[in-house]
């Protein structure tokens, strides 16, 4: 059983049909208690960092993660804002204090050629680590859909397993231990974006 945290930010449904697609059981979990009945979690969200975390707080999420990721050992997989959750902490409007499950800061897109607009929107082709077992199947250099205006920049760059050029190398994907986490959204990459998380429903949980 797939468990997709429903916090109040994110296309939840995209989300969920995307696993529907793939033959997946899925469900959303709208409390701590439903994230027992899942196997696997899903993190997805889209908007601002702060509200992110305020909202994971406000629904009791954070400590039941932590018991489910690092306990219990659940796979997770963060989309887009749920993989900038899952830094030390955002600059973004501030300085927020994030999960802190991977060590690095969310900064803000500062492309050098002045033609590249923020945000990030739309395909872009990625360069990721051939030994993640999360990527396996996929092409050299497979495009996938980016929505965003920051990224995570990670202190240890072996956190890191795929990365986009956007005026420079950015973080596109890390994985740790039982951990995986995109900066793009694989529900919306077509048939890429669906192996990747048939990927993620046969993952051992190691990187």
């Amino acid at each position: 059983m797939i468990g997709i945290i429903d916090y109040g930010m994110g296309n939840i449904r995209s989300v969920y049909h995307a696993f529907e697609m793939i033959a997946a059981e899925v469900t959303i979990c709208n409390n701590p208690a439903d994230l027992a009945n899942a196997e696997r979690i899903v993190l997805p969200g889209v908007g601002a960092f702060k509200d992110c975390i305020r909202n994971l707080r406000a629904g009791g999420f954070i400590d039941a993660l932590h018991q489910a990721v690092f306990v219990q050992g659940k796979p997770i997989l963060g989309i887009c804002l749920g993989m900038q959750a899952m830094a030390r902490r955002s600059f973004e409007g501030g300085e927020h204090q994030g999960l802190g499950w991977i060590n690095g800061d969310v900064v803000h897109l500062q492309p050098s050629d002045v033609s590249l607009r923020v945000p990030h929107t739309g395909w872009n082709d990625i360069r990721f680590n051939p030994e993640c077992p999360l990527f396996e199947g996929l092409p050299a250099a497979p495009d996938f859909y980016f929505v965003h205006s920051f990224y995570l920049k990670c202190d240890d760059d072996t956190d890191i397993v795929a990365t986009c050029d956007y005026g420079k190398p950015l973080t596109a994907a890390i994985c740790r231990g039982n951990i995986f986490a995109t900066q793009f959204h694989p529900e919306k990459s077509q048939d890429y974006g669906m192996k990747l998380l048939e990927n993620f429903i046969n993952w051992k949980s190691s990187c």
